[in-house]
C-alpha cells in the first residue's frame, strides 16, 4: 500500500471487509510489519483522522529531539508512535461482515515519510 510523503491515516476498512466476506464468524487480525506504522480504529471523514494526526504531532513533534536519528529530521518520532498506536487490531466478524460500530473504520496510521510503501497483513481466525 502506498502511503506517500506526508503523515497519513489511510482507511483500510474496505480491503478488510473484502478479505472476510466469504468467512462466517470469527476474528480478523490486522497487522503492519513495520516499526513505524500502526493500526487504529476510529471514525474517518468527519475530522477525527485529522485530529489524530494533530494529536500525534503535539505528542511526537517532528523535530530533532529524538535519539533515533537516521532519516529525515524527526524520523525518530515514527519509531515511538507504535507505542501509542499499536501495529495491530483485532475485529470481530459475524456472518462474513466486520462487526464494527456505525462510525468505526480500520485505519493504517503512518508518520514515516521516508518509507512510502506499507504492507498490511490480514488473517482470519474462525470462531
Amino acid at each position: 500500500m502506498h502511503t506517500g510523503s506526508t503523515d497519513v491515516v489511510r482507511d483500510v476498512t474496505r480491503e478488510c471487509a473484502t478479505f472476510v466476506r466469504d468467512e462466517t464468524d470469527g476474528l480478523l487480525h490486522v497487522f503492519v510489519p513495520h516499526a513505524t506504522a500502526g493500526i487504529a480504529i476510529l471514525e474517518t471523514g468527519a475530522g477525527s483522522d485529522d485530529d489524530l494526526l494533530a494529536l500525534l504531532e503535539d505528542l511526537l513533534p517532528g523535530d530533532d529531539r529524538w535519539r533515533h536519528q537516521h532519516g529525515t529530521p524527526g524520523h525518530g518520532r515514527s519509531h515511538v508512535m507504535p507505542a501509542l498506536v499499536p501495529p495491530y487490531a483485532t475485529v470481530p466478524v459475524l456472518g462474513g461482515r466486520l462487526a464494527l460500530g456505525t462510525w468505526q473504520s480500520i485505519c493504517l496510521v503512518d508518520l514515516n515519510v521516508d518509507n512510502p510503501d506499507r504492507e498490511v497483513r490480514l488473517s482470519f481466525l474462525p470462531g
